[in-house]
C-alpha cells in the first residue's frame, strides 16, 4: 500500500473511532441524567443544563478528533 492510501485508512478508522467515542460518552452521561430527572423532577433544570454542557464538552473532544483525521488525511 502506498503512504496516501494508509493515512486515509488510518483517518477513516480514527473518524469512526471518534464517533464510537462521542456516542459512547454522551449514551453514557443522558442515560443517568434521564434517571436523576425522574426521581428528583423538581432538580430537572439543574440536570439538564449540567447534561447539556458535559455534552457540548465531549462533542468538542470529538471534533478535535475529527480535524485530527482530516489533517492525517490531507498530509
Amino acid at each position: 500500500m502506498e503512504p496516501t492510501a494508509l493515512a486515509y485508512l488510518g483517518a477513516g478508522i480514527g473518524a469512526g473511532l471518534v464517533a464510537i467515542g462521542a456516542g459512547l460518552g454522551i449514551g453514557l452521561l443522558a442515560g443517568p441524567a434521564m434517571e436523576g430527572s425522574a426521581r428528583q423532577p423538581e432538580h430537572s433544570g439543574e440536570i439538564r443544563t449540567t447534561m447539556i454542557i458535559a455534552a457540548a464538552l465531549i462533542e468538542g473532544v470529538a471534533l478535535f478528533g475529527l480535524v485530527i483525521c482530516i489533517i492525517l488525511a490531507i498530509k
